[in-house]
Order: structure tokens, then C-alpha cells, then sequence
């Protein structure tokens, strides 16, 4: 492209920057303060080679790499392989989320909202836009992966070398470049922001299940997956650096693909064909909750399908996990926290809480959409005509209210239609379900804090998804990294009994009802005191 299409494209990328620069810190230093503390906390977890080899022989099970990808030296399980062996993979999906949300946010979104034909009205260049934007993303990942090597280096723990501490900060930046690149062709097929965002989520997910499957059985599969590039690079064991330059590389060529399809398309339209509205509105779409069903209709779908798939992904590699622990007298006594309890019922509850985890992102997209509706001016001309702002918001809990339910309910679907063949513990459907739903209550807390935010303080809205990433540090990483209890007291999900390894208790989740409908309560006055945001 020619220097005249890119004129311009430092002020923009200076504007962008600035625009950004709070949002990007914060992801940084959480990416930075989760890895060294999971890296220190490996290191004085497991302190004997005795030690680690008992949690290497876990790792050799199916499921496990179903969960966190194939497992590599694990004949010398050092802390750097376990390291990154358990926290490569998903701090890799975390890291192409956060590109995905970056990408959109300053592309199809700002498109979406008129910011972008305001620009272009200016003396710039025509794809001086979209490249200020992978700079932004370059520079990004580029520093991301900087201050990953240099937390993990200056540690100067056992196996955990500069070597392999560059390697792993650059597999980071290489999967939120590639997510990125992605991301930016996603933009030019859509037409609008959901789309975008439904399109990106769905390659992630596709890449998770590959390598899912992949790695618990056919290693082949892997290879057809990016996050299964990015494990193959095996960091601190034989840090192999080709499928760094392979993921750079398609995504350098998918970035290329999006600048000229962005270079040849009018602003406004996508390459994917929109089917044209009916004429005349149904009964249901003239009612608030309706039009909020018909705008969440295609994510809903799309999360719907990806929960059950997710479910059924878990669930397939769940049979022969009572065996396997059963074999292992070293894991047994260094894992079981409970003699009545097997291990597969343990592990079972972990994917219960994952999985509950999982299905609140869409209860949060769901609720938040209506504060999307009010930033584009929308909702204005709802409230104008005789609906109320009390009325327009509960349409929006009621879909989210609903779509908690659903999202649990599928993803145990799922779960129990690939695991109740395989599974040799005494389980039944139904206490699978019972076992799910009890996280409903934790579910509405954070829906009822994003109502309350919405209602109340609308520019802190994101503060619930900020809430979500702690709960699932916490959930996940809490135990390694020996939290205080009244930290992790703090998420929902830690007051709810861990069904089929706890007895069934009614009073914390009365509690975490009553609070949530408080918030709920509180967000509702806030929002019919509260001026309309423009």
C-alpha cells in the first residue's frame, strides 16, 4: 500500500493509544501478577523432584490434557515444565480474548458508532485506521511479552531460565497477534460489532476444542489448532521456537488478507451477506422484551451451542480417570483430600465450577447489552414513547435470567451425554444437574453487580468482567497460590457447596439469592434516578 493510504497514522495511533492506555495497563500487570505468582507459588508447592513427579503422573491422563494440553517432560517435571506446562494454555485464551475485545473495540465498534466516518472525513489515509490499530495490538503484545520475560527471569528459579522465559512471554504476544489478526479479517466479513465478536469467539473456541481433542487422544489433531502450535513450542524442556514463527507468519499473511478486503470495502458494509428484516414486526418484537431477545438472539445461539460443546468435550474424557487414579498409590495419597471421595468425583466438581464460570460471560454480555443500546442513543427512543425505564431494564434481567439457567443447563447436557456412558462412579443425570444449578446463585451476584453498575455508576460497568477474571483466579489458582481466606471469600463461587464432594446446603445460597436481588433492587432505583448516558 501506498505511503498517501497510510498518511497520518501516527496521530492516530497516538490518539488510539491514549484513548486505551488505562484499559491495556490493567490487562498487563494482571497478566504480570497472575504469572509470577503462579510461578512462586509453584516453586514452594511442590519442593521435591518426589513431589512433582506425583503431580507429572496426573498429568498423563486424558483429561487432564483435555484441560490444560499435552503434557512434555514430564520424565523431570521441573518447575518450569509444570509451569508452563499448566499455565501456558490458558494464559494464552485469556490473552487472545483480550486482543479479540481490543481489535473490536477499536474497529467494527467504532465504526458501528459513527467515530470512524468522522475520521475519515479528515486528511488521512484510507487504511491509516486499521494499521494504527495493529500497531496499537503490535506494541501491545510486543510489551505484554517484554514484561512476561523479565517477571520471570528476574525470579531466578530453579528451570525457569531467561531462555525459556523469553520463549514463553513471546508465545503470549505471538497468540494475541495471531487472535488480533484474526480478529481484524472477522471485521471485514461482518458488518457490525456482535458479529465480529461472534465470529472471533467462535475461531477461539474451535481452536480450544481441536486442541482438546487432539491433545487427548490423536496429537495429530493439535497441529490443526494455533493454541496447539503454541504448546508445541514445549517452553523451559526443549524450547522449540519454529511454531512461534508459524503462528507469526499466518497471522502476518490473515493481517495482510484484512488490509486489503478493509482497502476494497465501503465503510459501513461486511463481505458476508446480511439477510434483509421482515417488513412488518411481530407481536413479540413491538414488546421491550422482544427487541432485546431479537438483538441477543444470534450470541445467545452461539454461546448456547459452545456451552454443550464445551460439556460434551469435558465429558468425553472422563472414563477412565477412577482407574487411573486408582494405580497410582503416589497420587492417591498426595491428591486425596478424602478417602470416601474418588478422585473422579474431585475432578468432577472442578469442571462444575469452570464450566459455571464459563456460562456467566454470556449472562454479562446479556445484561450489559442494554448499556451498549444507551451509548449509541438508542434506548432514547424507546423510553420517548410509553415504556418505562423500569420496564425496558427488566426485559434485559429476564433474558439474562434466563440465559443463566440455559447456559448451565446445556453445558451439563453436554457433560453428561459423552460422560455417563464412561464415567465408573455411581452418578446419575440428575445429580449432574443438581451439581450444576447450585452455581446459579453465584451466577445472579455477578449479574445483580452488573445491574447495580449499569444503574448506579454506568462508566464502571466493566468492572464486571474485571470481577469475573478474579473470581476465575481464584476458582482455579486459588488453592496453588494459597490465597487468604476472606480473598477468596470474596467471589461467589467459593460459598457454594461443591456437589458431589460436599453435602448439599441451602444457606449460603439463600444468602447469595438475597444478595443478588439487593443489588438487582439497588441498580433498578439507581437507573430511573440517573441521566441517560449519550
Amino acid at each position: 500500500m501506498s505511503n498517501q493510504a497510510s498518511h497520518q497514522i501516527g496521530f492516530l495511533f497516538r490518539f488510539l493509544l491514549k484513548r486505551e492506555r488505562m484499559k491495556l495497563l490493567i490487562w498487563i500487570l494482571s497478566f504480570l501478577i497472575v504469572t509470577i505468582s503462579t510461578a512462586v507459588a509453584f516453586s514452594g508447592l511442590y519442593q521435591s523432584d518426589v513431589e512433582r513427579q506425583a503431580m507429572a503422573e496426573t498429568m498423563k491422563n486424558p483429561a487432564m490434557s483435555a484441560l490444560v494440553g499435552q503434557g512434555y517432560g514430564l520424565g523431570n517435571y521441573t518447575n518450569g515444565a509444570m509451569m508452563a506446562h499448566q499455565m501456558l494454555l490458558m494464559t494464552a485464551a485469556v490473552v487472545a480474548i483480550m486482543n479479540i475485545l481490543l481489535v473490536v473495540r477499536l474497529t467494527r465498534a467504532d465504526e458501528e458508532d459513527g467515530q470512524l466516518e468522522m475520521l475519515r472525513a479528515l486528511p488521512i489515509g484510507r487504511l491509516a485506521p486499521t494499521n494504527a490499530v495493529m500497531y496499537i495490538v503490535l506494541g501491545t503484545n510486543v510489551i505484554l511479552s517484554f514484561v512476561i520475560t523479565t517477571g520471570l527471569a528476574v525470579l531466578s528459579i530453579d528451570s525457569i531460565d531467561l531462555i525459556g522465559s523469553l520463549l514463553y512471554g513471546v508465545a503470549l504476544g505471538a497468540t494475541g497477534i495471531f487472535f488480533a489478526a484474526v480478529t481484524m479479517l472477522c471485521a471485514q466479513l461482518s458488518d457490525n460489532a456482535r458479529g465480529t465478536m461472534m465470529l472471533s469467539f467462535t475461531v477461539l473456541g474451535v481452536a480450544y476444542f481441536i486442541r482438546a481433542v487432539g491433545d487427548a487422544g490423536n496429537t495429530t489433531i493439535s497441529w490443526f489448532s494455533p493454541l496447539g502450535w503454541i504448546l508445541g513450542t514445549e517452553v523451559y524442556v526443549n524450547n522449540y521456537w519454529w511454531p512461534i514463527l508459524l503462528t507469526l507468519f499466518i497471522g502476518g499473511c490473515i493481517f495482510a488478507l484484512a488490509l486489503y478486503l478493509n482497502h476494497i470495502r465501503d465503510i459501513g458494509s461486511g463481505f458476508l451477506p446480511s439477510r434483509a428484516g421482515r417488513k412488518h414486526a411481530s407481536r413479540l418484537l413491538q414488546t421491550p422484551i422482544g427487541l432485546s431477545l431479537r438483538l441477543q438472539k444470534t450470541p445467545i445461539i452461539a454461546w448456547f451451542v459452545g456451552m454443550f460443546v464445551i460439556g460434551a468435550s469435558y465429558g468425553s474424557v472422563l472414563g477412565d480417570l477412577s482407574t487411573f487414579f486408582e494405580q497410582n498409590e503416589m497420587i492417591r495419597q498426595m491428591l486425596a483430600s478424602d478417602e470416601n471421595i474418588s478422585m473422579t468425583e474431585q475432578f468432577l466438581s472442578m469442571l462444575m465450577v469452570i464450566m459455571a464460570i464459563m456460562a456467566t460471560i454470556p449472562v454479562i454480555m446479556s445484561i450489559l447489552k442494554i448499556k451498549g443500546e444507551e451509548k449509541k442513543q438508542r434506548t432514547e427512543h424507546l423510553l420517548a414513547r410509553n415504556i418505562s425505564r423500569r420496564k425496558l431494564l427488566l426485559s434485559y434481567v429476564i433474558i439474562a435470567f434466563v440465559v443463566s439457567f440455559l447456559m448451565l443447563f446445556v453445558a451439563v447436557i453436554g457433560l453428561a451425554a459423552t460422560g455417563l456412558a464412561v464415567l465408573e462412579i455411581d452418578t446419575t443425570f440428575g445429580m449432574l444437574v443438581k451439581a450444576m444449578l447450585v452455581y446459579l446463585p453465584a451466577l445472579w451476584v455477578i449479574l445483580g453487580i452488573a445491574v447495580f453498575l449499569f444503574g448506579v455508576a454506568p462508566r464502571f460497568t466493566s468492572f464486571s468482567w474485571f470481577y469475573l477474571l478474579f473470581t476465575f483466579v481464584v476458582v482455579y489458582l486459588g488453592e496453588l497460590l494459597e490465597f487468604p481466606e476472606w480473598i477468596s471469600n470474596l467471589s461467589p463461587f467459593a460459598h457454594v457447596p461443591e456437589l458431589p464432594v460436599d453435602e448439599l446446603t441451602f444457606t449460603p445460597l439463600i444468602i447469595l439469592t438475597i444478595i443478588a436481588v439487593a443489588l438487582t433492587v439497588a441498580g433498578f432505583f439507581g437507573y430511573q434516578k440517573r441521566d441517560i448516558q449519550g
